[in-house]
């Protein structure tokens, strides 16, 4: 029966790439067809190519955990997934300053369904996410080598639940953050149609707002095709640059982000962990000089200021599993980190490293690591979601909120 739905998906997959294929064959019998016949000329057909695209994605589910290795109610192990995206995104006009600088970025929203094995454990999850790609390498005029990465919230999930789903150690709640990120060949076919193949690693996680919070983490294939409503002819050709790209002014600006966030905890009871009962609130902010090196890279160092109220948290032997929480001053921290940060149109993502220099001990002792995606608001104002993991590999928390740059010099070909 499994096959037979699987064999149902690629089925309806392929079906969509020959309707695509179909419209873009019609259209271009259209256009040399109808005598007169003008492309739009409105502000964004004349800014963006528009792209709509199909992608087939099978992965390998690593068994990071005894419930997907097998100790689950089918008794074998959850070895395979797959899934069906459709994409929607916008890409620069070939020969302009931004798709010369930014190596053909495009950017969109896209949702996907998976299929993980388990309906009645996993469930089956919906990912809507928003995605960037650019080109790394061009290997032919048609054929290049580009990178791609989606962030975002995935819903439908069956979490673990004491009595209705008591294996599933995993997903501890209904709905996770999706992070995916691959390399993959993009070849023009024609002035409508691409196609793509490539590899792609997908991970599954609530950012420790909830328990459990093993994760998902698959790695496999991507297939697809993607549809560009108005790409035109000369992108297939050798490019022509018209002027030279504008000297980068270098200078320092100043990102100051203000966040928060939730989180549960395992507490030590023993020789063992429990998870708190209560939910844990985070509050801080970071304050980064940062130096503009380029258009597509700055680094700086940053001060991080943070409140997390589970911090140092504490059972009494003897007092059962009730937790307590300890003075305000092991409750704060306040540290510096080093950033790096990659920039790109409306996107800029970042990583970090660093250690806290004033703090009430315990679990604030150690090195932290930081990664967060900066989406741009105005010219001088980002929305900023981030994860902080503390020794490279225990969950701390989310970092979700707002950041305003002062100084900011950096000139913008994209809107």
């Amino acid at each position: 029966m499994k096959s037979n739905i699987k064999m149902w998906k690629l089925m309806v997959l392929a079906g969509a790439m020959l309707f695509l294929s179909d419209i873009a064959y019609a259209k271009s019998r259209t256009q040399d067809s109808v005598p007169g016949y003008k492309p739009d000329t409105g502000y964004f057909a004349r800014r963006f190519i528009h792209r709509l695209g199909v992608e087939y994605r099978p992965g390998y589910i690593f068994p990071t955990s005894s419930f997907l290795a097998g100790d689950n109610s089918q008794w074998k192990p959850f070895e395979w997934g797959y899934s069906a995206h459709l994409k929607y995104s916008f890409q620069f006009k070939p020969n302009t300053c931004a798709d010369r600088i930014y190596g053909s970025a495009y950017q969109g929203i896209g949702v996907g369904y998976y299929d993980l094995g388990s309906k009645e454990e996993l469930g089956n999850p919906i990912a809507v996410y928003v995605y960037q790609g650019a080109r790394i390498a061009r290997i032919t005029q048609r054929l290049s080598l580009n990178y791609e990465w989606n962030f975002g919230v995935s819903f439908g999930w069956k979490p673990y639940d004491e009595r209705y789903n008591p294996h599933n150690s995993v997903i501890g709640s209904k709905a996770n953050a999706y992070i995916n990120a691959g390399v993959q060949l993009n070849w023009m076919v024609s002035r409508q149609i691409d196609l793509i193949a490539g590899v792609t690693g997908t991970h599954f996680s609530n950012g420790n707002t909830k328990f459990p919070n093993a994760g998902l983490n698959t790695m496999g294939l991507k297939v697809g095709v993607i549809y560009n409503f108005n790409r035109p002819e000369d992108a297939l050709t050798k490019p022509t640059y018209y002027a030279p790209v504008p000297k980068f002014p270098r200078h320092v600006s100043y990102d100051l982000t203000l966040f928060g966030s939730w989180r549960r905890k395992g507490v030590w009871v023993g020789s063992g962990q429990i998870a708190s009962p209560d939910a844990y609130t985070v509050l801080g902010f970071n304050f980064a000089p940062m130096y503009n090196i380029g258009y597509k890279f700055r680094t700086g160092v940053s001060l991080d200021g943070v409140y997390d109220a589970s911090s140092n948290v504490y059972t009494i032997p003897g007092n059962g599993n009730e937790c307590y929480k300890p003075s305000l001053h092991k409750q704060l921290a306040l540290g510096i980190s080093g950033r790096a940060e990659y920039v790109m149109p409306y996107f800029t993502v970042g990583v970090g490293i660093g250690a806290n220099v004033l703090h009430g001990g315990g679990d604030h002792k150690g090195i932290y690591q930081v990664l967060t995606l900066k989406a741009e608001l105005t010219r001088s104002s980002y929305l900023h979601v981030g994860y902080n993991l503390k020794n490279f590999s225990d969950p701390n928390y989310l970092m979700l909120g707002i950041g305003f740059r002062f100084n900011n010099k950096y000139p913008t070909f994209h809107r």
